[in-house]
C-alpha cells in the first residue's frame, strides 16, 4: 500500500483509541502499521534529515493536529485517550482530513489557518501566498509552539523546589549574575509567600531584581493581590525591581498593578518559549542552512 499521508492517518488512529482507554503510542503505531500493511522497509523509511522515520514523524503530528484539535487527550507523554469530539467524529465521517478538523478553533490557531486552506507542515510543499522562507518559518513557528507545549508539560511535573532553582538556570543562561562574592541568587523554602531569590543585572551589583517563582495549575490565574504581596515583600527589601515568574497566566488587574511597580511578568507561555530560546531543557535536533550566492566570489579582480 506504501506510506499513507499524514491526513490519511487520521482516521486509523482515532480508530486504535474507540475503545475509550488509555493506549501507548506505540501501540497506536502498531494499529497503523496493520492498517496500512506497510512493509519492514516502510516503516524504516527516513526522513531526508535522517533524524526520524516518516512513519513517526507523520504519527507525531497526527497526534499533535488532533490534540489540538480536541479529539485525543494526552494523560502523559507517552499515552492517549479518545474524547468524546474524537467519537462523535470517528463515527460521524468515513475520511478524516484537514477540512473536517477546521470545525475546531483549536486546530485553525494552531496551523494558523482558515477553514478554507490546506497546510502541510510535514513535506514542506509550495503555496502562492507565500516565499519559501515563508514557509519555512510558519513550519518552524508551529514546531515551537508545540515544544512550547511540551516543555510547560514537563515543568509540571516538576516539584516547587526544581521550578525555582530551574528558574535561578533560565536566568543564568540569560545573562544575570546568579552569585557575587559568595552571596547572590539565594532559593528560600516554597510557600513563604515572600521572596524567592535575588539576581544581579551587573557583576558589580549596584543593580538587584527580586524574585518570585510559583509553580501553578495552568487552569488558575495569578491575580492582583498575588502581585501586591510579593510587592509588600520587596518593598520590605527595600527593592525596586521585581520579577514574577509562574507557569500559569495572569488576569488583567495583575498586569495593570506591575506595570506601576517596576515589575515584569513572565507567564508559562513566555516561560517555556524563554526556555527554548535559551535551550534549557531542550535539545536541537537537526539543523538546516539556507544558503545564498556569494556575489563577492564571483567579482573578477
Amino acid at each position: 500500500m506504501g506510506m499513507p499521508k499524514y491526513h490519511e492517518i487520521y482516521r486509523p488512529y482515532l480508530g486504535a483509541l474507540m475503545d475509550e482507554k488509555v493506549h501507548k503510542t506505540k501501540e497506536i503505531k502498531q494499529r497503523i502499521i496493520e492498517a496500512f500493511d506497510l512493509s519492514d522497509e516502510d516503516v524504516a523509511q527516513m526522513l531526508a534529515s535522517g533524524t526520524q522515520t516518516v512513519l513517526d514523524n507523520r504519527i507525531g503530528w497526527n497526534k499533535t493536529y488532533l490534540k489540538h484539535a480536541g479529539l485525543i487527550e494526552t494523560p502523559s507523554r507517552f499515552e492517549v485517550k479518545i474524547t468524546a469530539d474524537g467519537v462523535n467524529i470517528y463515527q460521524q465521517y468515513k475520511i478524516i482530513n484537514d477540512d473536517v478538523l477546521t470545525q475546531f478553533p483549536g486546530f485553525c490557531e494552531f496551523k494558523k489557518m482558515s477553514p478554507k486552506k490546506k497546510m502541510d507542515p510535514v513535506e514542506i510543499v509550495k503555496d502562492e501566498e507565500e516565499t519559501p522562507q515563508d514557509t519555512i518559518q510558519r513550519v518552524y513557528d508551529q514546531i515551537n509552539d508545540e515544544l512550547a507545549g511540551e516543555v510547560l508539560e514537563m515543568v509540571l511535573k516538576q516539584s516547587p523546589v526544581y521550578f525555582e532553582r530551574m528558574v535561578v538556570k533560565l536566568l543564568e543562561k540569560m545573562g544575570y549574575c546568579k552569585e557575587l562574592n559568595g552571596h547572590g541568587m539565594t532559593t528560600q523554602s516554597t510557600g513563604d509567600g515572600g521572596i524567592d531569590g535575588i539576581i544581579y543585572q551587573d557583576r558589580l551589583g549596584f543593580d538587584k531584581i527580586y524574585i518570585q517563582a510559583k509553580k501553578w495549575n495552568p487552569k488558575t490565574t495569578v491575580s492582583r493581590p498575588e502581585i501586591q504581596k510579593f510587592f509588600g515583600a520587596m518593598a520590605g527589601q527595600h527593592a525596586s525591581k521585581g520579577l514574577f515568574i509562574t507557569t500559569t497566566s495572569f488576569s488583567q488587574g495583575a498586569i495593570d498593578y506591575a506595570k506601576g511597580q517596576s515589575i515584569i511578568l513572565v507567564d508559562g507561555d513566555t516561560l517555556a518559549k524563554l526556555m527554548i530560546e535559551y535551550e534549557l531543557g531542550v535539545s536541537t535536533e537537526v539543523v538546516y542552512k539556507i544558503k545564498r550566492i556569494d556575489t563577492d566570489f564571483f567579482m573578477e579582480e
